[in-house]
This record gives C-alpha cells, structure tokens and sequence, in this order.
C-alpha cells in the first residue's frame, strides 16, 4: 500500500454509482513538470490528516501526476449562458477526482480544474493558465475568510507547459488546481436532462442530491413534500449566497447555470471582481458587454436561474410548489442582505424600521457620493467612538471635508439616522458596536491592483513570497496590517 495519505483516504462512489448517464470516465493529461505552488494545510484537518505528515510530493503525486483510487469522472451538464441555452457544456478541462467524508461526516468532493482534455472539450486545450490558479486561490480564500459560502482549493502544481490565451499576455504558464468542495453538481446537470427528456434519469439524481446534500429532509415520508422541501431550501441557500456575495463587495461576473451549485455553494472563479467604487453597474467581466452579470444584477440573476431550474424538477414536482419555494426568494435575499449590511454597520440587532432606513440611507449615501465601498466601512470602523452616541455631529467629521453640496446634504441625513439608531442601545450596547464593526469590516481587501501586485513577481524573477503574503493576509482579514 502507497504512503501516500491522499491515496489512502477513504474514497466514496457517490456519485460514480449513479451509472455512466451522468459522466464519463476519462484520463488525466501527463505533464511535463510538477512544481508544487501552494497547498491548503488548512484543509487538511478535516481530512483527518495533520499538515507535517503530509508531503508536498504527496500533492503531486495525487493532484499532479494524479494517481487515483478511483476513476476520473467528467460530469456532463448543459446550462444557460448569458441567457441563452448551451448544450455543448460539460467538464472539458476537470473532472471528479473523488469524493470523500470528512471528520465533520460531510462528502466533499476533489474537483479539479486543468488537468486535460476530455470529450466536452471541443476545440480547447483544457488546461488553465497559471494565473487563472493563482486567482481563484485569492478569489476563493478571500471569500472563505469573509463568511461566504465557497469552495476552496486543495493544491495548485505548475506543469510546465506554454498556453496562448486571448486575455493573457502569451505564451503563458500553465498548472493544475483542485477545488474541495461540497458538490460538482450544477443547475445544468438538470437542464441537460430536461432537454434529453430523461425524467427517468432526474429522480435517481435528485433523491442522490436529497440524501447526500439534504439528507435531514429525509425524515419527510410523502416525496412530494420532500422534493417541495428541497427546492424551497435551495431557494434560501442561493438567496443567502447572493447576500453574502452583495455584502462583501464581490462581483462573480459569470453567473451562467453551469455554474450554479445544487448545494448552494458559490464555485469557480473567472473574471470576478471586487468592487472598489460602489457602483451597482459594475461589471467584472469584459465580455459582459450588456452588463448582465454586473454587481447589482446578482440577486436578480441568482433568482432567475432558480427559475430556469423549474424546467427539469417540473418532470418530478409540480408548479404550485415550484412557484411557493422560489416566491420566498426575494424576501429571504433581502433579509439575509439587512443583517449582513447592519452588521457592517455595526449593529448585530435593531429595530426593522430603523434598520431598513439605516440600510436604504447608506446605499443612498454610498451609490450618490461614489465613495470606495470599502474605505467607507473601514473609516467608520476606524472613526467609531463611544462618543458617536452623544450626537451626530461627533459621527464621521472628517469625510466632510472637501465634499460637494449634494454628498454634504446625504451625509448629514446618514449621520442623523445613525445617531437616532444608536439612542436606542444601552452604553453596553454601543460599546458592542465598535467590536462588531471590527469583526465584520475588513483591513485588506482583494482588489485587481493588489492581485496585479503580486503577480509581476512571479512572472519577472519566479518569486512566490509576495502571494504567500497575500494569502496569509486574506485568511486574516480583519487583523491584517
């Protein structure tokens, strides 16, 4: 037996026990290099296996050179892109790995993405460049640290190979990741079997995602109340995940239904950006010409691709309970999105009327003053003092300063609201307030000019250290210097 710890964990075939009608079993490219760029020791643990028993050669030798326990599975799904239904999808540069139980009795799956081609990569290559690895490390990390619901990834190996991309100066580097994640099981994954008309084959899926993903709901005797369940909790999953994102700043800029979880789970990281100057218009993708994907469109974005997912479940479910699940959404969005938003504004409790204005107010504030999103949660975590409470005079006095009549006039009125807000807490209570703003508002935050940053290291003389640095400071975002 290997000494391997990766290739002696206990692999299970959840989903490889479906049948081939949901994948194909394909090969991994051989490379002609394995350097190993990053591993998460902070994921081991939940493996069962302590970081100093684990090599970086064990790395490579499963997530490099990909010696397996079981086969390689690349999953087959449709989706709608930019609006538009695509049946030429599928896992064209990853695949299944495997899946494995953690010590906290939840299945995760090793997902990776590079690792060559299969049969739904059409005319593309299937590798992933390495600077497409390196940013979905610090797209995925970043969000982890700040409370949203994301894979993460495993491992990152240089393979040595040269890449011409359009969006990348080229030839460029290139490397393999692997993503650790709740589920590779995607809204697409149903619509390809609504549009091959197999209702045959999305009972099996949909009782496999119950029992893996949902599996408390299989106290429910009747199905159909149990599908009904299901489908209402995915709706508040993805409301949540919206409001996660929306909080933070985070614009995943490609929000296609192949790239929408079944578990809920926010997953691969392209184009994304986050958000500098608050600007609901936003858009992190070039491509993005019409702005569909844009920051602000995200909530109504996630709810229409629930929507689109009332296709494939309608073979199993009917109308009437697709329609009560996904009427929840907005309501469940926006509730999520208010204790997010006070939080950062450092009120973990308050009055709904109060807090709906207090939120409305700062949107204001924030959209019609173009302030950067995050400077100002900084500098009001900065600024705050008890002191705040004896008046709104004493509340954020210096971005007065040099601003216009209009950014003036909506500043005082935020001011007067955040005051009357914090009348209503006891000195105990608007102590708390500065502890929640430190807790909730980030010191470092992963705009493009930091990720630029750290990039012209490594292209220019191969050094690492600046990402390391990186990566540590975005695990640790709310005591980064």
């Amino acid at each position: 037996m290997t000494e391997n710890p990766f290739l002696n964990l206990t692999y299970e075939p959840a989903l490889e026990a479906l049948g081939d009608d949901y994948y194909d079993i394909v090969a991994a490219a051989n490379f002609p290099q394995h350097i190993l760029r990053f591993r998460n020791d902070d994921l081991l643990p939940r493996l069962g296996l302590q970081p100093a028993t684990v090599s970086d050669f064990d790395f490579i030798e499963a997530f490099g050179q990909f010696q397996q326990r079981s086969p390689l599975l690349a999953l087959r799904y449709h989706g709608y892109q930019f609006g538009d239904y695509n049946t030429a999808l599928g896992d064209g540069r990853g695949f299944l790995y495997g899946q494995v139980r953690g010590n906290d009795n939840v299945l995760y799956d090793f997902g990776t993405k590079g690792s060559g081609t299969t049969p739904y990569s059409r005319n593309a290559d299937g590798r992933l460049t390495l600077k497409g690895g390196v940013r979905e490390i610090l797209a995925s990390e970043a969000l982890h640290a700040l409370g949203v619901k994301t894979s993460r990834c495993l491992s990152l190996v240089e393979t040595g190979e040269r890449l011409w991309r359009g969006d990348e100066p080229s030839p460029t580097r290139s490397s393999v990741m692997v993503r650790f994640s709740q589920s590779h099981i995607r809204f697409g994954t149903f619509e390809r079997l609504h549009y091959l008309g197999r209702a045959d084959l999305m009972l099996p899926l949909l009782d496999h995602v119950i029992e893996v993903y949902y599996s408390h709901l299989l106290t429910i005797q009747d199905p159909k109340e149990r599908y009904a369940q299901f489908y209402g909790e995915l709706v508040q999953r993805v409301a949540e995940l919206a409001a996660q994102w929306m909080s933070v700043g985070f614009c995943h800029a490609v929000l296609n239904t192949d790239n929408m979880s079944i578990t809920g789970e926010s997953f691969d990281y392209g184009p994304y950006a986050f958000m500098d100057e608050f600007n609901p218009r936003f858009t992190a993708a070039y491509f993005d010409y019409m702005g569909r994907y844009s920051y602000g469109n995200q909530p109504r974005i996630c709810e229409w691709n629930l929507w689109m997912l009332q296709k494939p479940l309608g073979l199993i479910m009917t109308a009437k309970d697709l329609d009560i699940g996904l009427s929840n959404y907005r309501d469940r969005y926006y509730a999520a999105y208010k204790q997010r938003m006070l939080a950062k504004l450092g009120f973990k409790e308050l009055l709904s009327d109060l807090g709906d204005e207090l939120l409305r107010l700062t949107l204001e504030l924030l959209e019609k003053t173009h302030v950067s999103y995050h400077n100002f949660f900084t500098g009001l975590t900065g600024q705050f003092s008890e002191k705040w409470g004896d008046g709104p005079e004493h509340i954020l006095q210096t971005t007065v300063e040099n601003s216009d009549d209009e950014a003036v006039t909506l500043l005082e009125a935020w001011r007067l609201h955040y005051h009357t807000c914090l009348t209503t807490l006891s000195a105990i209570e608007i102590e708390q307030v500065g502890h929640c703003l430190r807790q909730t508002n980030p010191t470092i935050v992963l705009l493009r000019p930091e990720i630029e940053a750290i990039w012209e290291p490594i292209v220019a003389e191969d050094n690492w250290q600046p990402f390391y640095d990186l990566v540590a400071k975005i695990q640790n975002p709310f005591d980064a210097d």
